[in-house]
This record gives structure tokens, C-alpha cells and sequence, in this order.
């Protein structure tokens, strides 16, 4: 028998995180150092479900709020070998991305994002495991000329882009 569960991120408006999979409890350290090296003084919370042994919720970060958020997010979903990081404001996925899908033992990125976002979890005898999210809402149409303009000027102010 499956169960389908919707889980809803809980976290403020402007915090980015990034849920994923991994296959090894060293993956707490890995991505703990990983984080730091690619941003210094980054602010950040991870913990990372544990599927076998203990299999109890492992946890690392810079930052208190940012720790209890990962924490808190990560019983909420409680799919093993599953992990969650949440970025202080002002830090950004873009930044760390990249880095983190090259620790070893990351098997997959569902989504890196502020949007609000539900994540959707199947409950079976053995325990739970993710099918996937929703990231934000549905289109409302398709970008025009005016839109396009607006995004092309939007990334050259936040910098994203020159010239």
C-alpha cells in the first residue's frame, strides 16, 4: 500500500534552499565544507535524513535560524537519504549549485529555489521517499516583447549580466 503525502516547505519569503538526495551519512561534513569553500562567510542549515542504522535527522550550519529551518522541514518530508539546505538571505543557489551536485554522494537536486513549494512524498511500509515538488505556481501566459525586455534589464540590474 502507498500513501501520497503533499509536504509544504515552511520557511520565509526571501530564503532560498535546496532539497536533494544523497546516498551516505558523510555527506553531512562533505556539504558543510563544500558550502563554506565556495562562499566564505556563507549563512546556512542542513540536515540530511539518515535511511539506515540510527536513521536519525544529521544536521551541520553557520547560521541558528537557518539550522532549525532545515531541521524542522526535514521531519516535516522524513524521505530517506534525503537532504535539505537553507541559505541565509543575501545567499543564493547559483552561488553553491554546482558545487553541491559534485559532492560524491549527491545523487539528485529536486529544486533550488525561494519560490514557495510543496514536496511530494510517498509513504510505503519501508518509509518514505520523494517523487518530487512543486516549485511555485503555474505560467500565466507567455513573455512578450515588453517581458523579455523587462527580464534582460532585470539580470544586468541585479548584475547577473553586463552590457
Amino acid at each position: 500500500m502507498v500513501h501520497l503525502d503533499v509536504v509544504r516547505i515552511e520557511k520565509p519569503e526571501p530564503i532560498n534552499f535546496i532539497l536533494g538526495q544523497t546516498h551516505f551519512i558523510k555527506t553531512v561534513e562533505d556539504l558543510h565544507e563544500t558550502l563554506v569553500n565556495a562562499v566564505p562567510g556563507i549563512k546556512f542549515g542542513l540536515a540530511f535524513c539518515e535511511a539506515s542504522g540510527r536513521r536519525l535527522i544529521r544536521w551541520s550550519g553557520t547560521d541558528e535560524e537557518m539550522i532549525a529551518l532545515a531541521q524542522r522541514n526535514a521531519e516535516a518530508i522524513g524521505a530517506g537519504h534525503s537532504f535539505i539546505i537553507f541559505l541565509g538571505e543575501e545567499f543564493f543557489p547559483i552561488n553553491v549549485l554546482n558545487s553541491v551536485k559534485m559532492v560524491p554522494e549527491v545523487t539528485r537536486v529536486y529544486c533550488a529555489t525561494a519560490n514557495p513549494t510543496e514536496v511530494i512524498v510517498a509513504q510505503t511500509e519501508q518509509g518514505r521517499g520523494i517523487l518530487g515538488v512543486v516549485d511555485g505556481g503555474s505560467p500565466l501566459g507567455i513573455e512578450d516583447e515588453e517581458g523579455i525586455a523587462w527580464r534582460k534589464g532585470f539580470l544586468r540590474q541585479i548584475g547577473y549580466k553586463v552590457g
